[in-house]
């Protein structure tokens, strides 16, 4: 009887680890499935479609290089969302708002607490992480 207790304790552990939910993606997998086809892999605008764009990706590795050496945290979560966007500069970049939706992390910007959702902020802190 103890034999098989173990058997169906060890059937009931095995059940329960296929049912477990996958882990979720990282700010790099979000990145690789959503911005290498224009940014490229090294997030250095050279994806396989920029060449056929008229105004060429920006280089997302040299944001803080163009931002006095400090990440532009707020203006990339923006960008990427599509709440706040320069038109002539950023028109040809889709808005990920709706895509990068989820559960909601709280940042601190200017100052002020913030929630973002998860998968946008992965994903700029992935950009951050990026830097030149």
């Amino acid at each position: 009887m103890e034999a098989q207790m173990k058997n169906v304790y060890l059937l009931a552990l095995v059940a329960l680890a296929g049912c477990a939910e996958p882990e979720p993606p990282t700010g790099a997998q979000l990145f690789a499935d959503n911005c290498t086809a224009c940014h490229g892999a090294d997030g250095s605008g050279s994806g396989w479609v920029a060449a056929g764009l008229q105004r060429k990706p920006a280089d997302l590795t040299t944001l803080s290089a163009r931002n006095g050496g400090v990440f532009p945290m707020e203006r990339v979560l923006s960008s990427i969302d599509g709440f706040h966007r320069n038109p002539g500069f950023e028109t040809a970049m889709p808005e990920f708002g709706a895509f990068f939706s989820g559960p909601m992390d709280q940042i601190e910007l200017d100052g002020v607490m913030t929630p973002v959702p998860e998968p946008l902020l992965l994903v700029a802190e992935y950009l951050e992480s990026l830097q030149k």
